[in-house]
């Protein structure tokens, strides 16, 4: 099946095909549609490599995520695709796993694809990126760390929002030892969380006890790590706060099985409000940070950078801001 036979079936140029197939505008919308009615019939794919080599567009989108099972990363993905679709683009997904060679493997192979941009949303080893793309002219999206340069967008996260609503909303119901555990900080994202509670308790003229600052990886297994360390103070916390909502599912299991009731003897807040928390029991106190609007950002600052006939010096950046959500895991410290 070619182009020769669907102009035969549909009585009109081969260049008539070609131009609606590749959905150029100036084709007559009656010609276009005897050319789409005979596409149908006859059953006809175009091959997106061909339609690439001869426009130079690919309409392909990369997509790179840290881990696709990481329950955070799929409403984004969703997200992206949905909004690609509505705009007529492929997209090319790969999970790095937070491995730096399947990083490396994820570029070649988006270029080897001609990808006309890519969104990173990996939340470290970004960086390793940018020494292969660069020089490319490939438009990027990154989060949080991507540099003042042409063709690269960046999604701020407005950490410090979210987490002072949460700081303020533990000290409202009276708790003083309040801890937090945070993301790995060889990531930047982990220690701007970090930094921003700081900055809240400081705010409200709490002093934070160091041992009450404790790291962890991200994961359900680091949070309860995380949270046995906690356990071991002589002086335990009324509440814990938590660099990201796995930790803080983490945290919770511990809790049940070292028999502490939560709300009543520990208050827990996550971060991200990933769609399962608001189903946990109880459901979780968390910041939310929006995976459908990083998706949909993500999306739309690439489209803007392809379509830009100039590019920004100084890249483009995106706000996305954070805000606390309510629910059943914190309650007035009774301590």
């Amino acid at each position: 099946m070619n182009i020769h036979e669907i102009a035969k079936r549909a009585k009109v140029s081969t260049a008539t095909v070609s131009r609606t197939i590749n959905r150029i505008p100036t084709v007559k919308p009656q010609l276009a549609k005897r050319v789409w009615k005979a596409v149908d019939e006859l059953g006809y794919y175009p091959s997106m490599q061909a339609r690439a080599l001869v426009s130079g567009k690919s309409r392909t989108f990369g997509l790179i995520v840290s881990e696709i099972t990481n329950p955070f990363f799929p409403e984004i993905v969703h997200v992206f695709e949905e909004t690609a679709l509505q705009h007529n683009y492929e997209i090319l997904l790969t999970s790095t796993v937070h491995d730096t060679e399947r990083m490396k493997i994820a570029v070649r192979r988006m270029l080897e694809h001609r990808v006309e941009g890519v969104a990173v949303v990996t939340f470290g080893m970004e960086e390793s990126l940018l020494e292969d793309l660069k020089l490319r002219n490939v438009p990027l999206v990154f989060v949080d760390v991507g540099p003042q340069r042409p063709y690269v967008s960046n999604i701020r996260i407005d950490y410090l929002t979210g987490i002072r609503q949460a700081v303020q909303h533990l000290a409202a119901l009276r708790h003083e030892r309040i801890a937090f555990i945070a993301g790995p900080l060889v990531l930047k994202s982990a220690v701007a969380r970090r930094d921003a509670f700081l900055q809240a308790m400081n705010e409200i003229g709490k002093s934070v006890d160091a041992a009450l600052v404790v790291e962890g990886d991200h994961t359900q297994d680091g949070g309860e790590r995380a949270f046995e360390k906690l356990l071991r103070l002589a002086s335990r916390p009324t509440a814990v706060l938590c660099s990201n909502d796995m930790t803080a599912m983490g945290v919770m299991r511990k809790c049940y099985a070292e028999k502490i009731v939560i709300p009543q003897e520990l208050s827990v807040v996550g971060f991200d409000n990933i769609r399962i928390t608001q189903y946990m029991s109880p459901p979780l106190t968390t910041v939310e940070m929006s995976q459908a609007e990083i998706g949909r950002i993500a999306f739309q600052a690439l489209l803007e950078d392809v379509q830009r006939e100039t590019p920004n010096p100084e890249g483009t950046e995106y706000v996305l801001k954070t805000s606390l959500v309510l629910r059943n895991t914190t309650t007035l410290n009774s301590r």
